[in-house]
């Protein structure tokens, strides 16, 4: 082979190598980022024919509830046999604002049987995290906890965004930082709350 044949050889081999990257790329680029939202029929469709527990949680989707870490405690004290998931975010956390949709979306598609619950922490105030949840909505409730007593208490972390996985037999993980992709989040429930 001549030396100029081997050169336009090996930039097309190059050229196609950069191309199946671009698409790889893509692929994941397209599974790793938030999916688009869902609509309320949508949510309404995949949410129907929950059990009790869960259903009480969905009719108080997108609501901020008082109480704090006692309200927290008795409503996981509630789902004491159900697979739970419990994220701890902020309106003012950029790492929680980017995991939102993905949240959404993972708690209506698999709502039917897992609890989701949200904690609300550190928060300066109701307004923001109710201004923020009406443009962000979710299936799922979520406890204000101004002054982030119950977020500590149940993460056992002062770091935002952790989100705490509970087993239908009270084993419990938690992970600290955000979820990515809705693929991510999906493994973890089917490894730490469904698979225990």
């Amino acid at each position: 082979m001549t030396p100029r044949r081997l050169s336009i050889t090996l930039a097309a081999v190059a050229v196609a190598a950069l191309v199946l990257v671009g698409l790889l790329q893509s692929r994941s680029v397209s599974t790793g980022s938030a999916p688009a939202p869902l609509t309320a029929a949508q949510v309404s469709a995949d949410l129907a024919g929950s059990p009790p527990a869960l259903a009480a949680l969905h009719a108080q989707g997108g609501r901020i509830l008082d109480g704090g870490l006692p309200a927290v405690r008795a409503r996981l004290h509630l789902l004491a046999g159900t697979p739970v998931v419990v994220n701890k975010w902020a309106s003012w956390c950029g790492p929680c604002r980017a995991e939102f949709g993905v949240f959404a979306h993972v708690a209506a598609t698999d709502g039917r049987h897992v609890a989701f619950i949200g904690i609300d922490s550190n928060d300066t105030s109701r307004a923001e995290a109710l201004a923020f949840l009406r443009s962000h909505p979710i299936s799922y409730p979520t406890y204000y906890d101004g002054n982030g007593e119950a977020g500590l208490a149940i993460t056992d972390s002062g770091f935002t965004p952790v989100t705490v996985f509970y087993n239908a037999s009270g084993g419990q993980y938690i992970h600290q930082g955000q979820y990515p992709s809705t693929l991510k989040l999906e493994q973890d429930i089917r490894r730490y709350a469904l698979g225990g």
